[in-house]
């Protein structure tokens, strides 16, 4: 049986002990200077076009990534989301070549439900 959600993110934990997702991980590549000019720019393409191709659920609520109220909030894609799960090989092509471990999860309940909608879900996890 397949699984009906699926999450990208590292493999080891941040100084808060959460797993940051894959767009964090290459954000924080971004933000901290590490990237080349043009990976930078592939990286900004790459994050436009998911900017606009879903919703930020946090622009819906916002509380969903509020680290006092939702400490552990966590994203997952719906596996049915294949149109932006394609597009994910750039990112972890970039994490590759930048020496980040990451791995993906699959799961068909990551946890407590937070927020939803057609190819998403944030979740409070187990």
């Amino acid at each position: 049986m397949e699984s009906r959600f699926v999450r990208y993110q590292a493999t080891t934990p941040n100084g808060r002990g959460s797993y940051p997702g894959i767009f964090a991980l290459a954000n924080g590549l971004a933000n901290g200077g590490s990237l080349s000019s043009e990976d930078w720019a592939s990286w900004r393409c790459a994050n436009d076009h998911y900017d606009a191709a879903y919703v930020d659920p946090s622009t819906v609520d916002e509380s969903i990534y509020d680290r006092a109220i939702n400490p552990s909030a966590q994203s997952w894609f719906k596996s049915t989301a294949t149109h932006l799960l394609v597009g994910l090989e750039f990112y972890t092509d970039l994490l590759r070549r930048y020496a980040i471990e990451w791995q993906v999860l699959y799961s068909n309940d990551p946890g407590i439900l937070l927020y939803e909608d057609g190819v998403q879900i944030v979740v409070a996890p187990h």
